[in-house]
């Protein structure tokens, strides 16, 4: 049930249920409504017709359309909205491509809760 008087909207776009998971587990600390979408098309089409959103966390190896595509199209919508990149998959084109698609900051998972915190409070 959405909470009318949570300030943030975070979209998370996330194929793995587990990774969601401990995602709203973490997420619980602030005060923010979440918003789960399972691929990069679900994700561009909610930041379409959702304008509360004010932050994604966003998976970059998705079906469908993958994170770096989503990115690029969420940032030509609305390129003030911050994305963090976060993927099991680190090598250092990984991040360079998180970097030209428009993401804003890139974690690796898994990733401490206390270090997922810290990053989105810098964005929110």
């Amino acid at each position: 049930m959405e909470n009318p008087e949570k300030k943030f909207v975070i979209l998370v776009v996330e194929d793995a249920e587990s990774n969601y998971l401990y995602l709203k587990a973490v997420l619980r600390k602030i005060d923010a409504e979440m918003i789960w979408v399972k691929n990069g098309q679900e994700a561009v089409k909610t930041v379409k017709t959702n304008p509360a959103v004010s932050l994604v966390l966003m998976d970059l190896q998705m079906p469908i359309m993958n994170g770096f595509d989503a990115t690029r199209k969420i940032k030509e919508i609305r390129p003030e909205l911050p994305v963090i990149a976060q993927t099991a998959f680190v090598m250092p084109e990984d991040v360079e491509m998180a970097k030209e698609s428009g993401c804003d900051d890139f974690w690796a998972k898994p990733i401490k809760s206390k270090d997922i915190l810290d990053k989105i409070k810098n964005f929110l």
